[in-house]
């Protein structure tokens, strides 16, 4: 038996340290999270996606009483963008959420369904998804979805 370590890389960053493009960004997951209906959890998440030409378009979790009817901020924010925009490549996710409290302090990550969703669009568009995942004590930044999903299943996983 062999033993392995796995490791991978992120930034940590504020809000100030990021470029505009991404702060309008962040902006447009944490108004996102206004438009989530999550009477359940109590658990608001929102997410924008930024095209390839610079559009943004948003997703909120949307909660279902039939369980497991509802879906996720991240895969509504990007179904939608490829609804509207199918040949437009996703260059980067961002993710926002909040309580009864506010937004949290910490950073909340994709679930193992949006993970690989987002793996799927960095495989169709054949380019990285810049993940940017934020809590307003830090924000941590991805330059790939592989980075949060290593030993990930893609086409190429098929092949024998």
């Amino acid at each position: 038996m062999k033993s392995k370590k796995l490791e991978i890389n992120y930034e940590e960053l504020r809000f100030e340290e990021l470029n505009g493009e991404d702060q309008s960004l962040i902006e447009a997951a944490i108004k996102a999270t206004d438009n989530s209906y999550a009477d359940y959890s109590h658990f608001h998440v929102g997410a924008a996606v930024r095209l390839s030409d610079s559009t943004i378009v948003i997703g909120a979790n949307q909660e279902n009483a039939a369980f497991p009817s509802g879906l996720c901020a991240e895969r509504t924010a990007i179904f939608a963008a490829q609804a509207q925009y199918p040949k437009l490549a996703v260059e980067a996710l961002a993710i926002a959420a909040k309580n009864s409290d506010g937004i949290l302090s910490q950073p909340v990550t994709p679930c193992g369904s949006c993970r690989q969703v987002v793996l799927q669009i960095e495989e169709r568009y054949h380019h990285p998804v810049e993940v940017l995942l934020y809590g307003s004590q830090r924000i941590f930044r991805f330059h790939s979805i592989r980075d949060l999903l290593p030993f990930c299943f893609v086409d190429d996983s098929m092949k024998s």
